[in-house]
């Protein structure tokens, strides 16, 4: 299950990306925004980060303007581990090394076709754990 959500920046690639994960055969829950009217874009990462903290969602996709301002609000949830990406290399990367729980891009600067790209890159690498797993604990233990 994916759960993923928008700020109105975010609204129209949030929308392809919802297309794309069900062309693509994932679940999903769609966490808002549901249209382009001004939101709160902390509002929609709470919500998304607690389904994934909850365990009602193994990754979350957070879409705002330019994803800046959703990744500050996902890191402050404590288990998250937001990464924002604008490339494919960073999102295998941050899955591979960081287990990265929440992928957050920006709508107003990373193109519809380059974030399916970077979404596919994110879903479907797995965190390597061996001297990865040391070092990801090292970030978790900050929360303390």
């Amino acid at each position: 299950m994916i759960a993923i959500g928008s700020d109105h920046g975010g609204f129209e690639l949030k929308e392809i990306l919802v297309k794309y994960l069900e062309e693509e055969g994932y679940e999903y829950i769609d966490c808002g925004t549901f249209d382009e009217n001004s939101v709160d874009y902390p509002d929609i990462a709470d919500v998304v980060c607690r389904e994934v903290t909850e365990g009602s969602s193994e990754l979350g996709i957070l879409v705002c303007g330019t994803g800046i301002g959703m990744n500050m609000c996902a890191n402050k949830h404590k288990g998250i581990r937001a990464a924002q990406c604008g490339d494919t290399f960073s999102a295998k990367m941050t899955r591979q090394h960081n287990d990265a729980n929440v992928l957050t891009l920006g709508g107003r600067v990373v193109g519809p076709e380059l974030a399916k790209e970077i979404v596919r890159e994110f879903l479907t690498n797995k965190f390597q754990g061996g001297r990865h797993q040391t070092r990801v604990e090292k970030m978790m233990s900050f929360e303390n």
